[in-house]
């Protein structure tokens, strides 16, 4: 395929793209430029879209025959409240805020599989859909779009995602067969007591004190109430309360998150959070607020998918991960279409393109995103959705 990538010069392409979208990162639901961006390199393909998708995003077609199915392949665009430190020539314009997550690496795979498809060296047998996707970082954009019925206006079958992951070796292609990332909810715990002095705590109510007790209590539901071959965690991450040093303190607040992999998990953690938090209202006298907000179901690839898309990748090099407590919204998506996702290895020592997702210091070499385009276009041909118009071997 070096004779296609050359044509089009896809790796340059790529590498503009990513650049070009690096500078200018938007959080959830603000990404106006970049979808600017992408209307205008779609234009310059001459490929049809409609905008304002969910809002900021863009959904771009490429009809085949009549009669074919319809793929659809997704990109994420949002980027994070993050302040880049990477020193790059083409880092962030806008302060506080960049693209630790890769997305733009995700964008320009996507840009990169429609500049293929839409080649005069290509022939479409089956209809393609090009979903950029607003609002992924804890916002669910993935379910206003499945809410919204584009994808049934479409008759999308079945849908494909990719993530870039520094955890594994760049070029790497990591998959999971069923749980693959979790299902996540998070939850604010207020806890109400009354002031005292200090020297005199029998007169108040220590919400500190019975705060502390419930985050104590909270770590026996994992041990104790889930099954230990079914991963699940509750992790607390601020635990807060009182004004002065020695007076009893009127409220604390906490906040955490939940992570499991099956719906019987969730239920059971569920229900056990609010009965210890209903008996330590009963055993203090107390009243404690809970705000428990689902968000992400668990990303779960179907078997036969995976099977599938093993076999398209030829001779790249597959890996199979284990489930990681990580969440992705792709898995709306997932709830009502087949669909897949897998990661794409970006860790390079050599490099030093070691730093985690979300990191201020985050970024990864180019070259992995023409294997992010390939593991796409293996796909459409192993499906036969696709045909190149001269012989070629499989890319």
């Amino acid at each position: 395929m070096k004779w296609f990538y050359e044509k089009l010069e896809l790796p340059e392409r790529l590498k503009k793209y990513r650049q070009d979208l690096h500078r200018i990162p938007e959080l959830a639901f603000q990404e106006t430029d970049t979808a600017s961006y992408i209307q205008n390199c779609l234009d310059e393909l001459g490929i049809q879209y409609e905008s304002q998708v969910a809002g900021t995003g863009i959904l771009a077609y490429i009809p085949g025959e009549p009669g074919g199915k319809t793929y659809c392949f997704r990109a994420d665009m949002d980027a994070l409240q993050v302040e880049e430190q990477t020193g790059l020539d083409f880092q962030s314009q806008k302060p506080g805020c960049m693209h630790a997550c890769g997305h733009d690496g995700h964008m320009s795979i996507l840009l990169g599989l429609a500049a293929a498809i839409a080649s005069d060296d290509v022939k479409t047998k089956d209809h393609i859909v090009f979903l950029f996707q607003p609002g992924e970082e804890g916002t669910g954009g993935a379910d206003i779009i499945v809410q919204s019925g584009i994808l049934d206006q479409y008759e999308v079958c079945e849908i494909y995602g990719l993530h870039l992951f520094p955890e594994i070796n760049q070029g790497t292609l990591g998959i999971a067969s069923g749980p693959m990332m979790a299902q996540n909810s998070e939850i604010d715990i207020t806890v109400w007591g009354e002031n005292a002095h200090g020297g005199m705590p029998h007169t108040g109510k220590d919400a500190l004190m019975i705060a502390s007790q419930l985050l104590t209590a909270f770590q026996s539901i994992i041990s104790r109430n889930i099954n230990p071959v079914d991963p699940a965690v509750i992790t607390f991450g601020t635990l807060k309360g009182g004004e002065v040093r020695n007076m009893i303190a009127r409220k604390a607040t906490m906040e955490g998150t939940i992570r499991t992999f099956t719906e019987e998990s969730y239920r059971i953690l569920k229900k056990r959070l609010l009965s210890i938090i209903e008996g330590f209202e009963l055993t203090y006298d107390c009243r404690i607020d809970v705000d428990l907000r689902e968000l992400y179901p668990a990303v779960h690839n179907p078997e036969g998918l995976v099977d599938q898309w093993k076999e398209a990748q030829g001779e790249k090099e597959i890996i199979e991960i284990a489930p990681i407590m990580l969440a992705e919204d792709f898995s709306f998506y997932q709830r009502k279409y087949p669909g897949l996702f897998f990661f794409l290895g970006t860790k390079n020592q050599d490099k030093d393109l070691v730093y985690p997702l979300h990191h201020g210091c985050f970024n990864f070499d180019e070259e992995v995103l023409m294997i992010g385009v390939e593991s796409f276009l293996n796909i459409l041909l192993k499906k036969g959705s696709i045909e190149f118009n001269h012989e070629s071997e499989r890319v």
